[in-house]
């Protein structure tokens, strides 16, 4: 497994879909995952530090696992069959729940758990950016910072 790290999130054109981008934390391919607007909003508070009045679902989820004492241990991406990915909740004592990667990214975050990627997912969907390109990814860092969650809404 590799871990990987969030850019962030933001809106793809011109189809308006979100995406989450995640990169290697020790190595220089990124991985793109469309993902729902409520799962980019709740990516993009947490990056934000934006806390809601009331907790949003991934907020409860973790409060839930914490009155459990089932902590978060990691966040698995395992597998992409038919352009779905698939990730499991690494809970204590190593009970796995399997669960969306866009809800196990903003638990993690949530949670400071780790995200990781088999080696199978990341050959077949991670994405090396050329030197060239790295100034677009520094765009998109940019883009990031200026970005409210409401923008996905």
């Amino acid at each position: 497994m590799h871990e990987l790290n969030v850019v962030g999130v933001r809106v793809e054109l011109p189809t308006n879909q979100p995406i989450v981008l995640l990169k290697e934390a020790a190595g220089e391919r990124y991985l793109p995952i469309w993902i729902g607007a409520v799962e980019a909003t709740a990516i993009a508070y947490e990056q934000q530090s934006v806390k809601p009045q009331r907790p949003l679902t991934h907020d409860l989820l973790k409060d839930v696992l914490a009155a459990l004492k089932a902590p978060l241990q990691a966040v698995e991406i395992t597998e992409l069959r038919d352009q779905i990915f698939y990730a499991d909740l690494v809970l204590g004592e190593g009970v796995r729940v399997s669960a969306r990667p866009s809800d196990a990214i903003a638990l993690a975050l949530r949670s400071e758990a780790p995200i990781r990627c088999s080696e199978q997912v990341l050959a077949e969907a991670g994405i090396v950016i050329p030197d060239a390109q790295e100034d677009e990814v520094e765009r998109f860092r940019e883009f990031l910072d200026q970005i409210n969650p409401e923008d996905f809404e």
